[in-house]
Formats: C-alpha cells, structure tokens, sequence
C-alpha cells in the first residue's frame, strides 16, 4: 500500500492493489505449463502409422486404456511391461478398478510401424478377449503439404 498525501497535511492509505507481482508470478506458471504439458504423456516411444483419417476428440487419459506395442514387440500399458498372456488380465483389472465395465472405445492401441501384421493381430484378440467390444487405433496425421 502506498501514502498518498491530500492537501490538509494529513496522509490518507491509497486503496489500489500493486498486481504487477501477480502478473509476474502468473507469467511463470504459464511458461511452467507451456514447457511440461507436452511431456505430460511420456510412453514407450514408437512410430505411429500415418494415416489420412478423422482426428478423435482427446483422449482423457483418466478414462482410457492406451496399449503400446513397441518395435520390439514388447507390450506395455503406460510404462509398464506385459506380456501377451498378462494383458487380458491386466485390462480386466484396471477397468474394474475404475468402476465400470470395458464398454466401446475405452482401450486404444498404437503399435510401431515396424511391427508384424500377425503380432498386432494377436494383441487384438487378446484385447477383445478382455471384454472389449470396440478397439481404437491410434495413428499420426500425414503431413499437410
């Protein structure tokens, strides 16, 4: 707060808020924000297939589950490894621990482009063999020209 003199001699307490710490301390979280959402999402690194298709709204991670099969073959739900066997399980288990049944869409599948036909067939079935009913694909954009 400033003092603020008035024409009697007497100094009276100004009323206005200083905001320039405000926007400075704002400024901050907003390039915090800029520089980490983009690494929010830190998976297993693959190449996606690029595809000229619709673009699906944002995926809320909260509410889907997203399979990687990398080049290697190796599965993983988030950072975590399983094999075939185990995800069957595993898709049961975290739909069941959000409460609800696996319904339309809630899983996801990105595999590497590199990855034979046959193995991404077989991580499909082991997904519908988990109660899924609709499976989404997730690929890149071709590039605009």
């Amino acid at each position: 707060m400033g003092m603020q003199t008035n024409n009697g001699g007497g100094r009276s307490v100004m009323s206005e808020i200083n905001v320039t710490p405000f926007v400075d301390v704002m400024l901050v979280l907003l390039v915090i924000f800029m520089v980490t959402t983009p690494i929010l999402y830190q998976g297993v690194d693959v190449t996606l297939p690029k595809t000229d298709s619709q673009v699906i709204p944002s995926l809320d991670r909260e509410k889907k589950v997203v399979v990687t099969l990398n080049s290697e073959g190796q599965i993983f739900i988030e950072k975590e490894e399983f094999t075939l066997s185990e995800l069957r399980l595993e898709i049961r288990s975290i739909m069941s621990e959000q409460g609800k049944e696996v319904r339309e869409e809630d899983v996801f599948l990105r595999a590497d482009t590199t990855v034979p036909y046959g193995t991404v067939v077989e991580v499909m079935s082991e997904i519908r063999n988990a109660g899924v009913t609709k499976l989404g694909l997730i690929t890149e954009p071709v590039p605009k020209r």
